[in-house]
C-alpha cells in the first residue's frame, strides 16, 4: 500500500495544507464554478496571490480551470482528495485494528473488581 514516492499524493497534501487553498475549494465545492474574481472577492489579498493559490490547487489535480474570452472559471476536480482519503483510511484501520487489540489485552489482563472498603462488622453505637 505505502510507495516510497507518490509524487500526486504529495502535491494533494501540500495543496490542502494551506487554510486559503482548503478555504478556495470549499467555495468551489459549494458552486459548481466561479470565476477567478469571484473566487477573490472575500479574500483581504490580492489577486496575484489568489492567482498563486489557484496554480497550486491546479497543479495538484483539485481545480480546472476554463478560459472563456476573458473570463477564467474554475471548477472543483475532487478526485485527488478521494485518493488522499484512500491513503488516510488505510492508516485509520491501522491504528483502529491496533487499539481494538490493546483494549482487548488490558481487558484479559484487568483483576477482578474488589470491594475497595470492606463492610464494617462493629456495630454502629459500639456497644459490644
Amino acid at each position: 500500500m505505502v510507495n516510497k514516492h507518490e509524487p500526486h499524493l504529495d502535491r494533494t497534501f501540500a495543496a490542502l495544507a494551506d487554510p486559503t487553498r482548503r478555504a478556495l475549494l470549499a467555495r468551489l465545492g459549494a458552486e459548481e464554478t466561479l470565476s477567478v474574481s469571484e473566487l477573490a472577492r472575500p479574500f483581504p489579498m490580492s489577486l496575484p496571490a489568489i492567482m498563486k493559490h489557484l496554480d497550486v490547487l491546479s497543479d495538484a489535480g483539485l481545480i480546472e480551470r476554463q478560459k472563456t474570452g476573458r473570463v477564467v472559471s474554475c471548477r472543483l476536480n475532487a478526485a485527488p482528495m478521494e485518493e488522499a482519503m484512500d491513503w488516510l483510511n488505510h492508516y485509520q484501520r491501522f491504528w483502529t485494528a491496533r487499539l481494538d487489540r490493546l483494549a482487548e489485552f488490558l481487558e484479559k489482563a484487568e483483576p477482578e473488581p474488589e470491594d475497595s472498603c470492606p463492610p464494617n462488622r462493629a456495630s454502629p453505637s459500639g456497644d459490644d
